[in-house]
């Protein structure tokens, strides 16, 4: 077993593939920054993009109404799949991947098949992880059964954003009410429906009146609660967003606290509306007097992974610091970093060293070319930038651009002219990734992931400090300067 240091270490480096950290930012009443990624195993079809499109403008202005002219998708960033046909009209990703979407357009899922739905694993009001939706779905093949694509993704972006549940329960689709009577779980009471139960004989089948059960003093099996086609309701969304006159999420007036739904078991029988208005969207939003311009969209190509190693062997690098390292570099290169993904090294103390060129990992001999070039000894000073200009200069020597690729930098950040690079850090399109060995690491180590091109920020690893002290250093060194 290691030290605990080391396990630290790898920790740290491990949670830099899995973090799925958003870049949805809410300014001015319209979110930036949303990725719709779709799988590398769909196959190319175009027509899936144009579907993306008509379904997000349909549900900015859907979002709009829901949220009392408070909301809208103001641009969205739809990622081509690597094994997708290159076209003019694709840029290359940055930080965009398809682990990291917010709306994933994937194959059925073993549990959901083709219909939509969020992974949440949260409480209530905390953000759900993804949307999942098939190409089945957006060609329109389950209009029938949801709705309109674009009501759909507000149903599902409520689930996403602000933490909210579903007001139907496929579990328990009926409950006995305060009168004693069997009624469909539903928000609000006021959706109109009939209690029917489907009898076949033969090749016909046709919808009878429920009956009663008289043990349980609820519907037989097979009951279902089917709507009319005349609503008057405007709530819920969280119920059904395919009614056409809902409009609005149930709030404090219209809530049914008596179903039995997903919401009202993890909310405390409060309200989808009144969980909504108490998010930061909320509070830190005032309604718009005009109408939402139409969502921007941009064409992102993803690219295979080129991720440049920067290793400090400076002299405040000790034996201990060293090894944890190379153990940690180790253990990236030969279980972390995925086979295919382009892989170089640069070691640096006051200068640089390209100690090896980019290569594709394609076996096991390509993990260990790289292993056998970690430093063993340490001295000389310190210029982390000059370890990332040199891994600049690696990737560009095979790829012409750093846009898109990443920098994962192992220092233990003794240095105080990190900020002269701050700003071809931000220009670079690069991703960097930094993890620290040292409790002496400059306040500034965190300033180059701030420095992101996207503008977002991208968590500093030191196993010495909690996340409330890295928050605290953040704060306090937050000068502008990216």
């Amino acid at each position: 077993m290691g030290s605990p240091k080391i396990m630290s270490l790898i920790l740290a480096l491990h949670l830099l593939q899995g973090v799925r950290t958003s870049m949805i930012e809410l300014k001015n009443n319209g979110y930036e920054g949303i990725v719709i990624a779709i799988n590398p195993q769909i196959p190319e079809d175009a027509k899936i993009i144009q579907q993306i499109k008509d379904m997000v403008n349909d549900a900015s202005s859907y979002l709009f109404t829901a949220t009392k002219k408070m909301f809208y998708f103001k641009n969205v960033a739809v990622l081509i799949p690597e094994t997708w046909s290159d076209k003019p009209e694709y840029s290359v990703s940055k930080r965009e991947s398809y682990k990291t979407a917010d709306v994933k357009v994937a194959e059925p899922s073993p549990t959901h098949g083709d219909n939509p739905y969020t992974q949440q694993t949260g409480r209530c009001g905390e953000p759900g992880e993804y949307i999942h939706f098939t190409p089945k779905f957006l060609a329109g093949d389950l209009l029938k059964e949801h709705g309109p694509l674009g009501r759909v993704f507000v149903h599902e972006w409520a689930h996403l954003r602000w933490g909210v549940f579903n007001e139907y329960s496929d579990e328990q689709p009926f409950y006995m009410s305060n009168d004693g009577n069997p009624e469909a779980t539903r928000c609000s009471l006021d959706i109109l429906g009939s209690y029917k139960k489907e009898v076949c004989q033969g090749n016909s089948c046709s919808n009878r009146l429920c009956k009663v059960d008289w043990k349980t003093q609820m519907f037989e099996e097979g009951c279902k609660f089917i709507l009319d086609e005349d609503q008057f309701e405007t709530a819920s969304i969280m119920y059904q967003s395919s009614i056409d006159s809902v409009v609005e999420f149930c709030s404090a007036h219209n809530h049914n606290v008596d179903a039995p739904t997903p919401h009202n078991r993890m909310c405390n029988l409060r309200s989808t509306w009144d969980v909504i208005k108490d998010s930061a969207d909320f509070k830190n939003s005032k309604p718009m007097t005009g109408q939402p311009p139409k969502p921007v969209f941009s064409l992102l190509k993803s690219i295979i992974r080129r991720v440049c190693l920067v290793l400090d062997k400076s002299g405040s690098m000790d034996k201990d610091r060293l090894n944890r390292m190379n153990q940690a570099a180790k253990l990236f290169l030969l279980q972390i970093i995925e086979k295919g993904s382009w892989v170089g090294m640069v070691v640096f103390d006051s200068k640089a060293v390209i100690q090896n060129a980019l290569i594709q990992i394609v076996s096991e001999d390509d993990r260990n070319q790289l292993i056998k070039k970690l430093p063993s000894t340490a001295g000389g000073g310190t210029s982390i930038c000059s370890g990332v200009r040199a891994a600049f200069q690696a990737i560009k020597q095979k790829f012409q651009t750093t846009d898109g690729s990443e920098i994962v930098l192992l220092t233990d950040g003794e240095d105080s002219t990190i900020s002269s690079c701050f700003e071809e850090v931000k220009q670079s399109g690069a991703t960097i990734h930094t993890v620290a060995l040292g409790a002496s690491a400059a306040k500034e180590l965190e300033q180059l992931s701030v420095c992101d091109p996207r503008g977002r920020e991208d968590k500093v690893f030191n196993p010495h400090f909690t996340d409330e002290q890295t928050e605290a250093r953040k704060s306090n060194n937050n000068d502008g300067v990216c």
